[in-house]
């Protein structure tokens, strides 16, 4: 064959002075795959999502997330003892307070359900990060994120309250404070009392581009916080807008996050992406409630392996370009890979 002769193969078209390219020599044996992978998943990526409720010596599951439980104070604790204990940095806490009325008073209660929680963490596991969600649908008589004037659920009143509550989990030790109401100016809000009372070094990761997602109604039944009437989409994003998501993350970086969060995460993988590349700031992804049921449900069902569906959509979601992962799976996903390759 002349050097001016080209191999047809297939659609592949070469000259002969071209090296044959066999994409598959690096991927021969797990030593070789191990060498070329671009995306690692490690524990430090993990934020584990706890529910904590007003009880003593209380444990019960939610039907719709098996594995996942609502505990009393004393259980969250040795939940966190053995959280750390698997290399698990960090929590978040959601709080399922004992009575509920019209204007969330629980949530920025100083002996509040989440803020005895964070403060019995911090003094048994003082190395473990204590994240505390800040919102008030867990504590609202109506299951709305704010107060309710008429049909409106009414926006700066709202922010007051949410700033008030983030004060309290500050005071009570929180490592960091993280709004998902998705009211406009929250940040600032939450970020002026910090400061103001000399929590100047506590970050702000904000629910950033959280979308009104049909993903979340089982972590509805495990926060107690379904709306008693309406819906949430005049706060939450409409799932059908990326250039919108870059506004809020935008608006909130300016208003003083210092992580944003992009919340369901797989069908959200491109504003994943999109963020990240955009502002370059630490950036999280919640892989919310439905996205772990579905994955549970079927792997009960024989349908698909779940330990491989759940490694492969927690590093999805990391090639995406989250640099922290809020995920049900985080102990189950470090407990395989301290056994298994990916």
């Amino acid at each position: 064959m002349h050097t001016n002769e080209k191999l047809v193969l297939g659609s592949y078209t070469q000259t002969d002075m071209e090296p044959f390219k066999r994409l598959r020599r690096t991927r021969m044996t797990e030593a070789l795959r191990s060498m070329v992978r671009e995306t690692e998943l490690s524990k430090n990526d993990f934020i584990y999502p706890l529910f904590v409720v007003e009880r003593e010596n209380y444990k019960k599951e939610i039907s719709s997330m098996p594995g996942v439980y609502q505990m009393s104070i004393d259980l969250i604790v040795r939940e966190c003892v053995e959280v750390k204990k698997l290399g698990i940095p960090a929590v978040i806490l959601f709080g399922i307070p004992r009575e509920k009325d019209e204007v969330g008073s629980g949530a920025y209660d100083e002996l509040g359900v989440i803020q005895q929680a964070t403060r019995a963490i911090k003094k048994e596991v003082p190395e473990l990060v204590v994240i505390t969600d800040v919102c008030l649908c867990e504590y609202t008589s109506h299951g709305h994120c704010g107060i309710v004037r008429g049909n409106e659920i009414v926006n700066d009143e709202s922010i007051e309250l949410l700033a008030k509550e983030a004060l309290t989990h500050a005071q009570a030790g929180a490592d960091m404070i993280a709004p998902s109401d998705m009211f406009d100016g929250r940040v600032k809000a939450i970020r002026t009392i910090l400061d103001a009372n000399g929590f100047t070094s506590i970050p702000i990761m904000s629910y950033a581009a959280k979308y009104a997602s049909g993903f979340y109604g089982p972590f509805r039944e495990a926060a107690e916080s379904t709306p008693h009437f309406g819906d949430r989409r005049s706060h939450q994003m409409d799932p059908a807008n990326s250039n919108e998501a870059i506004r809020e993350v935008e608006q909130d970086i300016i208003e003083g996050a210092d992580i944003v969060m992009v919340k369901p995460a797989t069908p959200y993988l491109d504003i994943i992406r999109r963020v990240k590349d955009t502002f370059g700031l630490p950036t999280a992804a919640y892989n919310v409630s439905g996205e772990y049921s579905m994955v549970k449900a079927a792997a009960q069902l024989g349908w698909i392996d779940g330990e491989r569906v759940m490694m492969e959509m927690l590093t999805g979601i990391k090639r995406a370009g989250a640099d922290m992962i809020l995920t049900y799976f985080a102990k189950e996903a470090s407990q395989y890979l301290d056994t298994h390759k990916l």
